[in-house]
């Protein structure tokens, strides 16, 4: 065998490479799977792996300053070719510290030099666009990515469109050719995964480069804009199985395929007896309840009590809309004591990120224990809201950074292209509009369809409404058919 023959054959041997039925990060769920993480424990592997990626850099006539490994899997594969060629290495951060120099690039950074991007696997090119992106704000250049394996489903078209080129040791049909020849997969499996590609391009081709990327010089605003979802509507049930789902996230999504909802009462009412009663005669169609518990005139402790069986009954989350917005020790305290104590029978609670990522450590401390969730406020429904472009985008580098805990945002909009977190949209009303203190309203269709989002929530909608549970049942069907609508125009 040739050592591209014996470098794949070894590869499967280990698992980096695995055929079954697997969810990718962005939520396609795809016939084959390389984790080549494993090839940490193989050190033999590792340094055949870090050598080949360098004579396919060499072969290609690359010049480079230094190089910088996509965090995490590139990370030991540049570290050996940094040591083995004498040429230095950079760092990327996934995110930045909290403290000491807060950086996101470690290293001795010189601007105007180039920088050479080390990947394993690309499929749409996003994670080398994201480290490209990261690198350019430090003042380099990047002109060039080596890869062990291209999946061919448009990454080298979508990062050439950039100003990147792409040099692969490996292509995914390749990989299958020789696995086939050496009796490790049979034709059905090899037919199966070259399907999918084929039927899985992630190539779309814009008017456009990125400004931080494409230039020959780097600018000194970057867009601030949050990423967008470009792939196909994936279902609730599909990102229920992401591997990086959050618990209360999958839960959550197995509740709105089960109970065919994507509803969220906002039960904002004042008396305990009308709040028990409105989750118990709506429980069955949401499949989120908001409150505002501290609105109650009359809370007793019994009356959350009630309130968990009622939602344990029905099959719905809990939503305690705090909003909390304070510093990390108070906002601890505030969840978890208090009257109220939050933390012991909310599902999912929610912040301002306007404090700074100790908001969310506070809470976290309280709530990752109790396998609790957050939600941060990314954007709202109100004219004039502030909470827009940078303010928008610190939110969504905040939930990335604590996604062990932050499970979404509260938005009007998609403001993320990962599918693991969830969008919640309030200010719903079956007619566009607004009221006369600023309160901006969007019909469910656009909100699950135009804007992207996941789950609808109503308030004045259906408690103003003569029959509410008429009301509800409108509701909860229109935004289940936006969402089927919006699965049936990519033929999910």
């Amino acid at each position: 065998m040739d050592a591209l023959e014996t470098l794949v054959c070894r590869l499967h041997q280990v698992q980096a490479v695995k055929f079954g039925s697997f969810v990718l990060k962005s939520g396609i769920s795809s016939p084959i799977y390389f984790d080549l993480r494993v090839i940490v424990s193989y050190p033999d592997l590792m340094n055949q792996v870090s050598d080949v990626l360098w004579q396919v850099a060499k072969k290609a006539g690359v010049k480079c300053d230094s190089v910088c490994g996509v965090p995490y899997t590139a990370l030991p594969l540049a570290t050996i070719i940094s040591s083995s060629t004498g040429i230095p290495m950079l760092i990327r951060r996934k995110e930045a510290k909290d403290y000491g120099t807060k950086r996101l690039v470690e290293g001795a950074i010189t601007p105007g030099e180039t920088c050479l991007i080390i990947e394993d696997v690309v499929t749409s090119g996003l994670s080398v666009l994201e480290t490209a992106d990261v690198l350019h704000k430090e003042g380099l250049y990047v002109t060039d990515a080596v890869v062990l394996m291209d999946r061919e489903q448009g990454g080298r078209a979508k990062l050439e469109e950039e100003g990147i080129r792409l040099h692969s040791f490996c292509s995914l049909y390749k990989l299958l050719d020789i696995l086939h020849s050496h009796g490790k997969i049979d034709s059905e499996i090899v037919e199966n995964v070259k399907a999918f590609i084929r039927e899985n391009n992630t190539y779309q081709p814009t008017n456009h480069k990125l400004k931080s990327i494409s230039t020959k010089q780097p600018e000194k605003e970057p867009d601030s804009r949050p990423a967008k979802r470009h792939n196909k509507p994936v279902s609730y049930s599909d990102r229920a199985q992401l591997l990086d789902v959050h618990p209360v996230t999958a839960k959550l999504f197995k509740i709105m395929e089960r109970k065919q909802t994507n509803l969220c009462l906002s039960a904002d009412v004042t008396d305990s007896k009308e709040l028990l009663q409105l989750a118990d005669s709506l429980g069955s169609e949401i499949c989120v309840l908001k409150t505002h518990i501290d609105i109650l005139d009359n809370f007793e402790p019994c009356v959350i009590k009630e309130l968990r069986a009622i939602a344990d009954k029905h099959e719905f989350l809990i939503f305690e809309d705090r909003k909390f917005a304070d510093i990390g020790n108070t906002v601890k305290h505030q969840y978890e004591g208090g009257i109220y104590k939050i933390a012991s029978w909310s599902d999912v609670v929610n912040a301002h990120v306007v404090p700074g990522p100790g908001v969310v450590k506070g809470l976290k401390e309280v709530g990752l224990p109790l396998n609790r969730a957050c939600l941060l406020i990314a954007e709202m429904s109100s004219q004039g809201s502030l909470a827009t472009g940078d303010y928008t985008k610190a939110a969504v580098k905040m939930a990335e950074d604590h996604s062990d805990f932050v499970i979404g945002f509260i938005s009007s909009s998609n403001v993320s292209s990962s599918q693991k977190f969830i969008h919640m949209t309030p200010g719903v009303q079956m007619q566009a509009g607004g009221d006369k203190l600023g309160q901006q309203y969007l019909s469910p269709e656009q909100v699950i369809n135009k804007k992207d989002s996941d789950i609808i929530i109503v308030g004045r909608g259906i408690l103003s409404a003569k029959d509410r549970l008429e009301a509800a049942r409108m509701y909860k069907t229109a935004g289940w058919e936006a969402y089927l609508s919006k699965l049936s125009c990519f033929g999910n």
